[in-house]
């Protein structure tokens, strides 16, 4: 699985990535969450096209947009504030 990013070994930064798909308003929705999301608490985060893959695809084709936080998926069609803030800090938590 190339096309994730896993983590390097004792990083504390959680890592968000969005996989979505050009021209999909729920992605831009999904995009503007986690934007305001990663701010707040010092995640990063990065966008992964489902069409750029077909191992993607076969995994996230009708659930985009997907939301992973280091690898795991945490959300797909709709995310909230709360519920990627408490992935996060699941995350946080568990690599301390």
């Amino acid at each position: 699985m190339g096309w994730l990013w896993r983590g390097r070994s004792g990083t504390t930064t959680p890592q968000v990535t969005l996989i979505d798909r050009e021209g999909c308003h729920l992605c831009e929705e999904a995009a503007a969450v986690i934007a305001r999301v990663v701010e707040r608490t010092g995640a990063v985060w990065d966008r992964v096209d489902v069409d750029s893959s077909p191992e993607l695809l076969h995994k996230y084709a009708d659930l985009v947009p997907v939301v992973l936080v280091d690898g795991r998926e945490v959300a797909h069609w709709r995310v909230t504030d709360e519920a990627l803030t408490s992935a996060i800090n699941r995350r946080s938590r568990r690599r301390r």
